[in-house]
């Protein structure tokens, strides 16, 4: 026997719940933790006088304690390295440390630089979510029906909130590829969620007057379940081989990925349509009541 989700929605409701509220505890409470693109810090280019590897350099950079540091490599012998706020005698330290471990190098720029993504550009980033949120909206209301466009953004605000609260629980540093993450997890999750929306539109056009909204939904549900399961698992295989082998700079971006996906792939299947059912008959009892209290 099939299971009914619109039937079991609370039980998706209560998971949910209990995945989003200790993240948005740890939200109010230690916050998220930004790294240099937020913050800015030091930023040291140097040439090596022989080809080294990139491992070799973040090695000595992560025994120095700086494993938050941006490293980046340009040729076979010159780094780019970014790293938080540090005093002057801890940079020269530091340059002088790569010179014992790596080899011989010349110091070619030594600076302190401001975050990457400043206060202004995370203002203007947030009302141009809010501004896209807002469109998004519309255009569903206009494709489907107001209320599943209002599902479908509390869908989008529960993976938003899921993957904010991970990071925020277990303290992982929050760079501009974290940012990325989020807005590509908010694409999938909407694609998934239309994809199903879809179904369930041409489903009640033939079946309205046969069987229950309810029974309609859920059968989209299943209809849908095969794709939305081999896509999310397509996806999965990817992120993880990138995860364990893509190299440390990529972890942190994959990692809100996988996050991202799975929440994205769990809320268009088990939260979105069945809290457009609800909405749906909330509308009708307040319109019912409104209509009643006219008559009388």
């Amino acid at each position: 026997m099939r299971l009914h989700f619109v039937r079991w929605r609370f039980l998706w409701y209560a998971l949910s719940l209990a995945v989003i509220l200790p993240g948005l505890v740890s939200l109010a409470t230690r916050g998220l933790h930004l790294g240099i693109d937020f913050t800015g810090g030091n930023l040291l280019e140097v040439e090596f006088h022989q080809p080294v590897e990139l491992a070799t350099v973040r090695q000595v950079v992560n025994t120095f304690g700086l494993p938050d540091a941006m490293i980046q490599k340009s040729g076979t012998s010159v780094f780019l390295i970014r790293t938080r706020p540090l005093e002057e005698k801890q940079s020269q330290e530091l340059v002088k440390d790569l010179e014992q471990k790596v080899g011989a190098l010349t110091l070619l720029r030594s600076d302190k630089v401001g975050p990457v993504i400043g206060k202004e550009l995370t203002r203007k980033a947030f009302f141009a979510s809010l501004i896209t949120l807002v469109i998004l909206l519309a255009y569903l209301a206009l494709r489907f029906d107001f209320t599943q466009g209002v599902a479908a953004i509390l869908g989008l605000v529960h993976d938003v909130l899921v993957v904010l609260g991970i990071f925020s629980l277990l303290q992982l540093e929050v760079d501009s590829s974290f940012v990325a993450a989020v807005l590509t997890t908010l694409g999938y999750s909407l694609h998934d969620t239309v994809i199903v929306f879809d179904r369930i539109r041409e489903n009640i056009k033939i079946r309205r007057l046969s069987e229950p909204l309810g029974d309609v939904i859920n059968l989209s549900i299943w209809q849908t379940l095969t794709r939305s399961v081999n896509t999310v698992m397509t996806v999965l295989f990817v992120l993880l081989a990138l995860y364990f082998l893509g190299g440390a700079t990529l972890k942190t971006f994959v990692l809100a990925l996988i996050i991202g996906v799975v929440s994205g792939a769990y809320s268009s299947i088990c939260d979105a349509s069945p809290l457009w059912y609800d909405l749906k008959h909330w509308r009708e009892k307040r319109r019912a009541g409104a209509a009643k209290a006219g008559r009388a």
